[in-house]
């Protein structure tokens, strides 16, 4: 895997101060990895819906200052410091320090936001990290004015996959597969690519409700999860199914069969938690909450012949996925019947979204 063409050329600009601001959203795996070596290299590909609303504003103010040997942030949420989050995103710039070594020359000033309650059961880091990414490859492109808008945004997935895998998947939209696939032309597992192919129509404007079961920190952080991968007893067949089910939603996406795609994301989603509770040690972050709903889910398609179904990210949240044409009876049957089971009845009503937006 070439990481070369990531190494930042000799820079032509000298930019003093500067302010980048980016809005970046979260995503939905459809297809998921679970299992990754390093550095942050998925052991299968996977393919997600961009989100819209559920997103992360960042502004980074850059300041020049003298080189130095680490570098130097302070990290705002929501107008507060937040030293907790610190670590995390300095191991993130020390990660992509070999590809970004202008970050050496600036003093940051980091200040993000989120469209979604923090600690909701929403992953922020897709999120937050690309948003991250782009407002670095924004400062990379004042500095290297001959970079193309095409490759600020192919090493800003590249560079957001250093922090959080599903970080890669948050540039572009409205859907976009990460991993090395034969079937994916220019596909890699550096980097997340769009869906490369024309989408049917029932799948324009797909919906995602998001139901809030458990909006507490996870249990088992994914680190850990996918650490647990490297010795599980299914592990190499999960990996061959994931490619061949990324395979089948290639098509099933073009020809538009929604109860293919129905089965197949549901099955997904159960397979990443079979995963969970066949490791050692062994763990379960779905609740009983997210049981009900998922039953209430088969009852209502069968009832109503729908097309609704449920994908399950690491966690208790579902996610109730729909074609637009049944939005209005889906968000009423959400309201009525599964907020129930959410915590203060909680629930963020999504949509597919294009990725990446400077503000």
């Amino acid at each position: 895997m070439d990481t070369s063409q990531f190494i930042s050329k000799p820079l032509d600009n000298l930019v003093e101060n500067t302010r980048f601001t980016w809005q970046t959203p979260s995503n939905i795996a459809l297809v998921k990895y679970w299992g990754k070596s390093n550095p942050q290299i998925p052991k299968n590909a996977s393919i997600s819906f961009t989100l819209k609303n559920c997103h992360t504003i960042t502004t980074i103010d850059f300041q020049k200052k003298e080189k130095t040997d680490r570098v130097v942030f302070d990290l705002l949420f929501e107008g507060e410091k937040k030293e907790e989050f610190k670590p995390k995103i300095a191991d993130f710039f020390l990660r992509i320090q070999e590809y970004c070594p202008y970050i050496l020359e600036y003093n940051m000033r980091i200040n993000s936001e989120n469209s979604f309650p923090h600690s909701s059961g929403i992953a922020s880091s897709a999120s937050g990290l690309s948003a991250i990414a782009m407002c670095l490859m924004s400062l990379e492109k004042q500095l290297n004015t001959n970079l193309s808008d095409a490759f600020v945004i192919k090493k800003a997935s590249f560079l957001a996959r250093l922090g959080s895998g599903s970080a890669s998947r948050s540039i572009e939209g409205p859907l976009v597969v990460w991993g090395n696939h034969p079937l994916i032309k220019g596909s890699s597992d550096l980097f997340g690519v769009q869906f490369p192919f024309k989408l049917h129509s029932v799948f324009e404007n797909y919906q995602d409700t998001i139901l809030l079961v458990d909006k507490g920190e996870k249990q088992v952080s994914s680190t850990i999860g996918h650490n647990l991968m490297h010795n599980h007893p299914f592990a190499e067949n999960r990996f061959k199914q994931a490619n061949e089910n990324l395979s089948k939603i290639t098509t099933i996406l073009q020809e538009g069969d929604q109860k293919a795609f129905v089965n197949l994301v549901e099955s997904e989603a159960l397979t990443l938690h079979a995963m969970m509770l066949t490791s050692n040690p062994y763990f379960i972050l779905m609740k009983p909450n997210t049981l009900e709903i998922i039953n209430k889910i088969w009852a209502y398609r069968e009832a109503n012949n729908s097309a609704i179904c449920f994908t399950l990210d690491a966690g208790a949240n579902v996610h109730v996925l729909y074609p637009e044409s049944e939005k209005l009876a889906v968000v009423a049957f959400i309201e009525k019947e599964l907020s129930l089971f959410c915590q203060n009845n909680q629930f963020i009503n999504d949509h597919v979204g294009l990725g990446a937006l400077k503000h």
